[in-house]
């Protein structure tokens, strides 16, 4: 498994940085047994004693999980909704540097149930046979960046033609910066690709190690005097915006559906908790604690209807077109190797009854403004 892996994600001949994903693919099977033994038989007759979530999470220090996760285990409300039923939590950690890997081995051997990541390592998830679906959208979706060194005479992606370009490969960033590549009449080979993890791609900019980095966070890093931005997909359609939702095991989901509304009625409450302007700053106060400094968020999440729209848990438009534009990127880049149907690979109702319980049901509106183009595979 492990070796079809790296050849789906790097090809042939992967760089060395795979052989480090390869051990944290190792880790997280590890990890899997672990909590395949806390978690206990699943009986289905009934139910299950814990259910198992998972989230990007900051594990120095206190441990702090991203985005809506995180008012989700401040607030306490699903914790007490599952008790319940005679349910517990268990939340699984997973650090930055392993996301997809490491869900997509967890859902892979029946160790989580619900888990926030990504689109691309969903998607390769699914088209490998390993059934999830998308529950819960969050939110309009993150902007990403090419950045270049301060003192850089670079103005676009064309000027950098030719030149060296750190990303990571396989990330959800990696679609946007295709397409604005694809859009510009160019290919990956009119430049020095490399593939650089965030941190180390930063720090090769920092060094001039590389001409120019495609990623995210980055304002840290104009505000650390290191990089300039020269491009970001605010200028683009809200289709190229990079996503990570709430995904859950199709399995559980068929078992187990009046446990998943009550997961997914908590997201969309977080959703709404969180895209209250009055609690703007406590928003941005939680998910500084992942590391990026406040002032760094701030201008990243922007303000007034850009900060409620941002955690709209809708499914409109521009999500379920990034998701076919997505899966269309993957198998022309071979990273799956059969196509994929989106429309089974999303249920939408636990959204809609999470709005009516709720009262939500006119808050957020649906979003089709700006021009959505879909990519042909």
């Amino acid at each position: 498994m492990i070796d079809s892996y790296a050849k789906s994600r790097f090809g042939t001949r992967p760089p060395r940085r795979a052989f480090a994903f390869l051990a944290i693919i190792a880790g997280a099977l590890l990890l899997g047994a672990f909590v395949l033994h806390r978690g206990g038989h699943r009986d289905s007759a009934v139910g299950p004693k814990v259910v198992r979530l998972t989230c990007t999470a900051a594990l120095t220090g206190e441990r702090a999980f991203s985005g809506l996760t995180s008012v989700i285990v401040s607030d306490g409300w699903l914790e007490h909704e599952l008790a319940k039923h005679g349910v517990g939590i268990e939340w699984v950690p997973v650090p930055g540097a392993s996301v997809g890997p490491t869900i997509n081995e967890g859902f892979a051997n029946h160790t989580i149930d619900i888990a926030s990541y990504g689109d691309l390592p969903s998607i390769i998830a699914n088209a490998a046979g390993v059934q999830t679906e998308l529950i819960v959208p969050s939110g309009r979706g993150g902007d990403t960046y090419l950045i270049v060194p301060p003192d850089s005479t670079a103005t676009s992606l064309l000027d950098l033609k030719g030149k060296t370009i750190a990303i990571h490969r396989g990330r959800p960033w990696e679609l946007p910066f295709s397409r604005l590549v694809d859009s510009l009449g160019l290919t990956y080979a009119d430049f020095d690709v490399r593939n650089l993890e965030p941190q180390a791609g930063a720090a090769a900019l920092a060094a001039h190690k590389v001409d120019a980095l495609y990623s995210i966070s980055a304002y840290q890093l104009v505000q650390r005097g290191v990089g300039k931005i020269v491009w970001s997909t605010a200028q683009a359609p809200p289709d190229w915006k990079m996503r990570a939702e709430v995904w859950a095991a199709r399995d559980f989901v068929e078992k187990y559906p009046d446990l998943t509304q009550i997961i997914a009625t908590a997201y969309v409450k977080a959703a709404h908790w969180a895209s209250l302007s009055e609690h703007r700053s406590q928003m941005l106060t939680l998910l500084a604690r992942a590391g990026t400094p406040i002032e760094v968020l701030d201008k990243e999440y922007g303000e007034g209807d850009v900060w409620r729209d941002r955690w709209s848990p809708l499914f409109d438009q521009p999500v379920l077109l990034h998701y076919r534009n997505a899966i269309g990127y993957a198998r022309e880049k071979k990273m799956i190797s059969r196509d994929l149907d989106f429309n089974n690979c999303y249920d939408d109702r636990f959204v809609k009854e999470a709005l009516d319980q709720l009262g939500l049901g006119n808050y957020w509106a649906p979003w089709t403004s700006g021009a959505v183009s879909v990519r042909q595979p």
